[in-house]
């Protein structure tokens, strides 16, 4: 599973860069792995590198307690507008955009924050299965060694997986949620999360209500984007799965090399200024190439947003204006770091990066640019074009 997101938050390429991040954690395991064996061990720790279990509650317990916190029956109440909002947006998006989003209506759901976390669990067992062997210690199995390393990863990772699920937890609004890591193709669903949806709007000052419908309408657009291109799920997949396939394979460089090897990652990564900087050249490469999609769909949405917005919320320019603003401000340093790890940052220039693109194209070349668009892979910008609209046109129309 994976996802498609508004929040102060991430969106589909969310895997990769959460993989990432816990991945850099793991790999600094791996040399932590082989001191801890000097260190008698208490039997043998059970099978797996992370608690699926004890991590699902890390984030229960630290997202029941966030404020503002809702009991089931007061997410009960607020479904009917929810149902309502996708009855008006679905069919002014099927107009606007040209195609049918059968079943888009009925897929959404009302989600506690604890509920979202829940869901996600997905996205980290089907990212971590993928690695999960490479990272395991490769001593004899029953030995102290043994033991005391798988013991050490899976506390650290099981710590580190519920911390991220809290802490995004109380930051997502909604989600346009699909399969992507696993054989799954079923279609995916919305969810909203209604408890950081109401107090992002007392934040902001829009009504809460307008704020909802301001919300659906970005999400279901996601849904199109996925749902009516039979392309894109799979050319996303491939990515991510090549990529995580590049990650174990760093992995065992580092099993092999230790220190060493992690001291030169971590000099490229201060040169390049970024976690980018850990990666291989072929992991960089499949990074920009998600990453143009990303801000491709981010984009797209809030284009679309602003080009139907008015018909149903007169107020949707104050919305976005506020919202942004809002989005763009990360007071403590600690939010400010997570937001490097997870990727939170790059979001917000996905957003408006990706958006000047989409008006441009409409500026240079019109509604058959627009159409276009999603044509296929072939039709994706490249990083060169994403601020050159008018050479996409050309590229791919012929004129400009």
């Amino acid at each position: 599973m994976t996802i498609v997101s508004t929040t102060s938050r991430l969106r589909t390429s969310r895997p990769l860069r959460i993989g990432l991040a816990i991945g850099l954690g793991l790999a600094a395991r791996t040399v932590m792995g082989r001191a801890a064996a000097r260190l008698p061990a208490a039997g043998r720790a059970p099978g797996g590198l992370v608690d699926w279990e004890r991590a699902q509650r890390i984030a229960h317990r630290r997202l029941v307690r966030a404020p503002g916190h809702l009991e089931g029956r007061q997410l009960r109440a607020t479904e009917p507008y929810y149902a309502g909002h996708m009855a008006r947006v679905v069919p002014l998006l099927e107009r606007r955009l040209g195609a049918e989003l059968p079943g888009v209506v009925e897929r959404h759901a009302v989600a506690s924050r604890s509920q979202w976390a829940a869901a996600n669990l997905g996205t980290f067992k089907a990212l971590i299965a993928h690695v999960e062997p490479s990272l395991m210690p490769r001593a004899p199995q029953g030995s102290l060694r043994a033991g005391m390393a798988a013991a050490t990863n899976r506390f650290l990772t099981t710590s580190q997986v519920g911390f991220m699920l809290g802490y995004l937890g109380t930051r997502v609004l909604g989600q346009y949620d699909v399969a992507l890591l696993s054989a799954e193709q079923a279609p995916g669903r919305l969810l909203y999360v209604e408890e950081n949806i109401r107090a992002t709007a007392r934040a902001i000052g829009v009504p809460v209500d307008a704020f909802r419908l301001w919300v659906c309408l970005h999400e279901t657009t996601h849904a199109f984007e996925m749902e009516a291109h039979a392309w894109l799920r799979p050319y996303i997949r491939e990515r991510l799965e090549r990529q995580v396939a590049l990650f174990a394979e760093e992995t065992r460089l580092l099993q092999r090399h230790g220190l060493r090897h992690l001291a030169r990652r971590w000099r490229s990564a201060a040169a390049a200024g970024s976690l980018r900087g850990f990666l291989s050249p072929e992991q960089r490469a499949l990074f920009r190439e998600i990453q143009v999609v990303m801000s491709l769909m981010e984009g797209f949405s809030d284009w679309v947003m602003d080009e139907v917005g008015a018909e149903v919320l007169p107020d949707v320019t104050t919305i976005r204006r506020r919202f942004e603003a809002r989005r763009s401000q990360r007071r403590r340093p600690i939010d400010r770091i997570l937001a490097r790890l997870t990727g939170m940052d790059l979001k917000i220039e996905q957003y408006r990066r990706g958006e000047r693109f989409v008006a441009g194209i409409n500026v240079a070349g019109g509604s058959a640019a627009i159409d276009r668009l999603w044509a296929g892979p072939e039709a994706l910008p490249s990083e060169a074009e994403l601020d050159d609209p008018a050479a996409w046109v050309r590229r791919v129309l012929g004129s400009a």
